[in-house]
């Protein structure tokens, strides 16, 4: 993170959930916050006595001339951006066979194609600093796709792959790139999620079972505040993580999948070498 003492943090999706704690987490400390949101009538109570530190806009991600004009403001108020933070996305249920074009086309420009271009837009600025820190908002979703949930699934493994990409890409510029990978939270994000009704009854011991399961936010285990202050740690730690999972069950659904795959990879190790010439 920036070297200065008031870094200044730009992070979408701030009406509610994980943007709207680390709004009031980076304001806590005294720092500087640009909090948007489609709706900004909703971050009014967040920013209100905070008119020094924090800037309340409209941004839908999707949106390219929000986009700019967005940064443009941070940028005429504040004069540098420190901390991306990715946060603005929503979920999709069904089976991948079940799955509305539209819908699923629709996820991907917020989830994916709004992210990507908010960091293009940014990363601009950052090389100039040649200091920052970008934090794209996956889920253990991102790590190992379940029942019901695929497109979703699929649109945060896409953000995975991007985020290892840029890593690798602004390494020796000064900035930083760090994956969060939650778990379920007692966050609105269930109950905004789009679904569609299977109506495939071959599906009913997968999907069906699955989405019932997961379909009450209020007795999830992770809590926003603290998942935001494990944020807030990994930014300003001295040796970073790549990527900071949240939660138990995020962090079970991580070491299972990396022992499926090595499963895999032992027991099909003479084939796999077996693919090279030489």
């Amino acid at each position: 993170m920036a070297d200065h003492d008031a870094p200044v943090w730009f992070i979408t999706g701030c009406s509610s959930g994980f943007g709207r704690e680390l709004v009031k987490q980076v304001l806590a400390r005294g720092w500087k916050v640009v909090a948007t949101a489609r709706d900004p009538a909703k971050m009014a109570d967040l920013v209100q006595g905070f008119e020094e530190q924090a800037l309340a806009l409209p941004l839908d991600v999707r949106d390219a001339a929000q986009v700019e004009q967005a940064v443009a403001r941070t940028l005429e108020r504040f004069e540098r951006i420190d901390v991306l933070v990715n946060n603005a996305g929503y979920g999709y249920q069904s089976s991948v066979e079940e799955g509305e074009d539209g819908a699923i086309r629709a996820m991907f420009e917020t989830n994916v194609f709004g992210l990507a271009g908010l960091i293009r837009r940014v990363l601009p600025v950052m090389r100039a600093q040649r200091s920052g820190f970008v934090v794209n908002f996956s889920s253990m979703a991102g790590i190992a796709g379940n029942p019901g949930t695929g497109y979703y699934a699929a649109t945060k493994f896409a953000v995975e792959g991007l985020s290892d990409a840029l890593a690798k890409e602004v390494a020796d510029l000064g900035i930083k790139v760090l994956l969060v990978e939650p778990g379920p939270f007692r966050t609105e994000f269930r109950t905004a999620v789009q679904r569609e009704e299977s109506r495939i009854a071959d599906y009913e011991a997968t999907v069906g079972a699955r989405l019932r399961a997961i379909s009450h936010p209020s007795t999830a285990p992770g809590n926003p505040i603290k998942a935001a202050q494990a944020v807030l740690a990994a930014v300003t730690a001295d040796r970073p993580p790549a990527r900071l999972l949240l939660g138990r069950l995020a962090l079970q659904n991580a070491r299972d999948k990396l022992a499926s795959m090595q499963a895999d990879f032992a027991a099909w190790e003479a084939v796999t070498l077996g693919a090279d010439d030489r």
